[in-house]
This record gives structure tokens, C-alpha cells and sequence, in this order.
């Protein structure tokens, strides 16, 4: 019993390390999003044409709003086209798309579902075209697009960048608490996480949604990115070909977050499923080409896979944390952790986390609004609900069921763009 204890104990050290050693990873990488950023050359002046693609499955409430955002796009209307994918629809999501000008094709497929198939067939059908185009953009039917997107994602390109990432923002921040929990973690993941890989000259991470990849770097390597999470399955592919995705902070997409817990739970539960399967797929490949080539652009890739595991290692320390704190005495019906600093010590770095918060608002220059005090108590919930969510993933990761988000409102552009 007592050797049983003492292996527990060291494999929670090794969890602590473990996650001390990514969380000061992050924390140091994440400076870097502070910074500007530095190009050796000025951009060229070449105006790329796009083809926008929308993936839609029964989006007859958004998808009127996404398609007049898109028309209303500061760039040169001969440099690009809409084509909105009425995916398995049963609703208007057709009809309405095109009596806003947007070029519509159908698709019925009951076998291969999911937006990532629903890409594969229509870059199939672009790529047949008589007319091409340098870039392929993609959104979701949800979205709404800030005027001066192309502009900025074509400057992002004119720097060199095969593939760029735009900024998502949110298209209801004070719908509810989880839509403003929502909100600043998408906010906060825009400056620390994407803005410091790009200045850093890594590969950022694509986010589903607004971001443009290159045709003829598409035909190339070809989609082939069907999972639950399909745009971070394409990250890992053009880590894997020395591709890096840049980021184009200027580039604004609104994202229609989830309004109740339940409806979060299921999607973020889908993303920790894509997470871990993506993780299984590529996390040993990413390594082998990080150690053999000397590639740090994989390695910081491979490392965020295992994110899931540093979660649940998280959640598994804190827990003990907090009943340590509870019972300094351990008397609480098994082991007593050892800790690298004391419980206390520990629950203030957990906390820590989360003070950034502020700062990252004023930078990022959103509108202050007295619900936000509210959502940044609640933001510490939502961050501590990812832990039975990914746990639940992990083991769920082998299920590829879609779930489809129901919306109940209609928001315009010109809302954010007054």
C-alpha cells in the first residue's frame, strides 16, 4: 500500500511539472502577441481574386445577413464570388441565398455529412471551373464579415502567406453568460495565442472559419480534411509540408456563439472529440519531423494537441488543491499530494490566469458594457467546465456525429460597423 502511494504521488509530480512547464511555455510564447509585428518587406500591390465559400445546413435565420456582408466588402467586386453550399437543407437556406446573389449548389448526401465533406465536393467543383481564382476564403452561414476583410487578408498574402487566418470575434457577446465567457476567450486566444505565432514567424492555427488558402497550394496537398475539427486537421497537414498559417489581426469575422450551456457543452464537447482524434493522427509525426528537421513551427503544433491532456492534468491538481486547503490535515480518505509549492500557492495560479483579462479588452478596444463584469466571474466557470468536456471528448473521440447549432435571432453588419 505503501509503495502504491508513493508511484501515485511521484505520477502527480510529474503532473505538475508537466503542466508548469507548458503553462510557462504559453506564457512566454503569448508576450510575443504584445509585440507588433516586423516584415522584412513591404507587401506587394497585387490584388488577389477570391472565391468565398459558405458551408450551410438549414441556415434560413443567417444566412440573408452573411451573404449582404459579403456583397458590402470594401475590395473590388470583380476580384470575387460567393458560393454558399446548401448542405442536406430541408429549409429556404437556398432560395434566400440566392435572391441575395450568391451562387447556390445544392448537395444531398446523407453518408458523407459534416462541413468538411461539404468543402471537399464543392473545392472539387471550383477546381473545375473554367474561371480560378488565387485564393479559396471559407465562412460559416453564421457569420457576419467586416467590410475591410479582404483588404486585410490580401495584404497578409502580399507579405508571402499561402494561407491566412482572420480575427473571429463575436457576433453576440451579451447574449448571455456563456455568449460573453465565449467572447473573451476568443478575444484573449486572438492576441496570445494567434497574434505571438505570427510575430514569431510560427504556424498560427485556423479557426473554421474566416480564414483563405491558396488554390493552387489546395490542389497540391488536397482537403481531405472530413473530422469533427477539420480546419485544425488541415493546420497539422500544412505544419506536416512546411506551410505556415499567418494571421491577419485587421481581418474581422463576427462568430455566433452558443446562447445556453447545453448548446456549449455540445460544441465544445465536438471540438475535444476532433481534438483528440487530430491528436492521435498527427501529434507522433509532428514530433518525429520537429526532432529530425529541427522544425520548432511542429513542435509548437504537436504541443498544442496535447492540450486535452494538460486540461485534465490541470483539473486533477486543482481538485486535490482544494481539498488539501479544505483538510490541511489529510485526513480526507487517501493520499496526501505532494506539491512543488504548496495548495495555496497553486490555487493562485490557477487564478493568475484569468487576470490578464482586462488588459487584453482595453488592447483589443472592445466596447466596455456592465455585462462584462459579469461574464469575467463567469469566464472562471466556463474555463472549468472544459475539464469533464474534454474528458468526455477523449473518450468520445471515435464518434463523428454532427451537431447543428439552432439560431434564434438576426443580427446585421452595419450593428457592429456604425
Amino acid at each position: 500500500m505503501y509503495l502504491t502511494l508513493e508511484l501515485l504521488n511521484g505520477f502527480t509530480m510529474i503532473l505538475q511539472l508537466f503542466v508548469l512547464a507548458v503553462a510557462l511555455y504559453y506564457f512566454l510564447v503569448g508576450c510575443f502577441g504584445w509585440l507588433p509585428k516586423r516584415y522584412k518587406n513591404s507587401p506587394g500591390s497585387r490584388v488577389n481574386t477570391f472565391a468565398l465559400i459558405v458551408a450551410a445546413h438549414n441556415e434560413e435565420m443567417v444566412i440573408a445577413n452573411l451573404v449582404d456582408s459579403l456583397n458590402s466588402l470594401d475590395y473590388p467586386r470583380d476580384s470575387y464570388d460567393i458560393y454558399v453550399i446548401a448542405d442536406n437543407c430541408s429549409d429556404d437556406t437556398a432560395r434566400i441565398a440566392r435572391e441575395r446573389g450568391a451562387c447556390v449548389y445544392e448537395r444531398f448526401d446523407t453518408l458523407a455529412r459534416g462541413k468538411g465533406f461539404a468543402l471537399e465536393w464543392m473545392f472539387e467543383k471550383l477546381f473545375g471551373m473554367e474561371k480560378q481564382y488565387d485564393f479559396i476564403a471559407i465562412f460559416d452561414a453564421d457569420n457576419l464579415v467586416g467590410s475591410k476583410f479582404l483588404r486585410e487578408m490580401n495584404q497578409q498574402i502580399n507579405h508571402g502567406y499561402n494561407v491566412v487566418q482572420g480575427y473571429i470575434d463575436s457576433k453576440n457577446p451579451f447574449d448571455s453568460w456563456i455568449t460573453c465567457a465565449y467572447s473573451f476567450s476568443f478575444w484573449s486566444i486572438s492576441r496570445i495565442f494567434q497574434a505571438a505565432r505570427h510575430n514569431l514567424g510560427l504556424c498560427c492555427q485556423l479557426s473554421g472559419t474566416g480564414f483563405a488558402i491558396k488554390t493552387e497550394l489546395l490542389k497540391k496537398l488536397g482537403w481531405g480534411a472530413t473530422c469533427l475539427t477539420e480546419d485544425m486537421e488541415f493546420t497539422m497537414k500544412l505544419a506536416l509540408n512546411n506551410e505556415r498559417v499567418g494571421w491577419a489581426h485587421g481581418a474581422i469575422v463576427y462568430d455566433e456563439k452558443p446562447l445556453t450551456l447545453a448548446q456549449s457543452w455540445n460544441q465544445r464537447k465536438r471540438w475535444m472529440q476532433g481534438h483528440a482524434d487530430v491528436a492521435s493522427r498527427f501529434f507522433v509525426r509532428l514530433i518525429k519531423k520537429a526532432f529530425s528537421e529541427g522544425s520548432f513551427v511542429s513542435f509548437d503544433c504537436a504541443l498544442y494537441l496535447i492540450q486535452p491532456i494538460r486540461v485534465i492534468s490541470m483539473g486533477i491538481i486543482t481538485l486535490f488543491a482544494w481539498l488539501q486547503m479544505a483538510y490541511p490535515d489529510g485526513d480526507i480518505g487517501f493520499f496526501h499530494m505532494s506539491y512543488l509549492f504548496s495548495p495555496m500557492v497553486w490555487n493562485t495560479f490557477v487564478v493568475l490566469q484569468f487576470m490578464y483579462m482586462p488588459i487584453v479588452i482595453a488592447v483589443e478596444r472592445k466596447m466596455f458594457d456592465r455585462r462584462m463584469l459579469l461574464g469575467y466571474l463567469t469566464f472562471i466557470v466556463y474555463n472549468l467546465t472544459w475539464i469533464p468536456i474534454t474528458i468526455q471528448g477523449v473518450i468520445d473521440k471515435n464518434k463523428t456525429e454532427w451537431s447543428h447549432t439552432k439560431h434564434t435571432r438576426q443580427i446585421r453588419i452595419e450593428d457592429f460597423e456604425k
